[in-house]
């Protein structure tokens, strides 16, 4: 079989082109007030959508957030000066999406390895972005209902987006899926940064790429835990990379979550130990509270991508999906949840008891009460 070319190959220099995508998630509240933002940071917001293709269903089910594009940063980053181009999404689960674009060209695979921690002369690409988020945090403060007191860990995704060799009309000639048997390990060693693809197992290589979907012969989407690829024609990277952005979103809202969960378990369990702290009235109160927003908390984050069926994209959602484990974190949070029940209906099972005790009690003195009325009456 003939090598098949570089993605993105340019036919005078031999090397390729494309952009990496920097995804942040950042959980800034608990919720957020449906009252729109008109203005962030000095740029107009407007509603983030993406076009409709056959890859798509005809009736989006994705939800489409509030997304303000920011002026472009110009630096300096490890193959000199680049244009970096920044987009920020507010979306109503009480968290923002932070996307970062840098152009690249290359002559291989491994002259990306690089971009995945970025760098900048002055700076690093990680706390230029966490100095954005707390800047829009601090803007959107108004907006949000019961905002965290700091900025966790972000979740943070990283995808090279390589464009289809020689564009739309000879695109056909590349088989992408040909092109990632014979780089297998070569995409592996990108996915994983490793800058010695011979280094590597034939099953890491085999399992960093064991995720991948293609659609069309041209294009190709491999998906693992920590970085993606994707091989399309430009104007088709957003709709693939909004599908990652909505999942990674959906990783920090559970880890989020999950960290209140873990809070609130360890709190109700010293309490209804010591007994001291807060009463069980108080107790109840906030175990149903909390038992209420989870439950809300779910069908929203659920129906941010509530779309199913055989559609490339939702395929693509699932795949991602499971290389995020989003389903073990959803069985964390349910496990959790049902711990919580237990112990509101425990609690709640011991206070009615105390409530009939204390009835009976009630009861008992009255009875007294009456037999000495009917005692000291007869002796008069």
């Amino acid at each position: 079989m003939a090598p098949q070319p570089v993605p993105g190959a340019d036919a005078t220099t031999g090397g390729f082109r494309g952009e990496v995508v920097y995804v942040f998630a950042f959980d800034v509240a608990y919720d957020m007030s449906r009252k729109p933002v008109r203005e962030l940071l000095g740029q107009p917001v407007a509603q983030f959508s993406v076009d409709a293709s056959r890859r798509t269903p005809r009736q989006l089910f994705f939800h489409k957030p509030w997304m303000v594009r920011l002026p472009p940063w110009e630096r300096i980053g490890p193959r000199g000066a680049v244009r970096v181009e920044r987009a920020v999404k507010v979306l109503p689960v009480g968290a923002i999406s932070v996307t970062i674009r840098v152009p690249f060209s290359g002559e291989s695979l491994a002259d990306l390895v690089a971009f995945h921690d970025l760098r900048f002369a002055n700076s690093t690409l990680h706390d230029e972005v966490r100095a954005l988020a707390e800047d829009v945090r601090r803007e959107l403060a108004r907006h949000y209902i019961r905002p965290v007191a700091e900025l966790a860990a972000e979740e943070a995704y990283t995808v090279f987006c390589l464009e289809t060799p020689g564009g739309a009309d000879s695109g056909r000639q590349f088989a992408a899926e040909s092109w990632l048997e014979q780089n297998r390990r070569a995409v592996a060693a990108l996915l994983t940064q490793e800058a010695d693809p011979e280094q590597l197992s034939a099953q890491e290589a085999a399992e960093s790429t064991g995720r991948h979907f293609s659609y069309y012969e041209q294009d190709l989407v491999v998906v693992d835990w920590d970085a993606a690829l994707i091989i399309d024609e430009p104007r088709h990277f957003d709709e693939t990379l909004y599908v990652m952005e909505l999942a990674n979103l959906q990783l920090a809202e559970l880890e989020a979550y999950d960290r209140i969960l873990d809070q609130a378990l360890e709190r109700s369990y010293r309490d209804l130990s010591e007994r001291r702290a807060r009463s069980r009235a108080g107790v109840l109160r906030e175990l149903r509270d909390l038992r209420i927003d989870l439950a809300r908390f779910n069908d929203e984050l659920s129906n941010i991508t509530k779309f199913f069926g055989d559609w490339h994209l939702a395929r693509l959602y699932e795949g991602t999906a499971a290389r995020f484990h989003l389903g073990d974190w959803h069985g964390s949070i349910e496990r959790k949840l049902r711990t919580l029940d237990d112990l509101y209906q425990l609690l709640k099972h011991d206070q009615n008891n105390l409530v009939m005790v204390g009835l009976e009690i009630i009861v008992v003195v009255l009875f007294v009460v009456d037999l000495l009325i009917l005692y000291l009456g007869g002796r008069h």
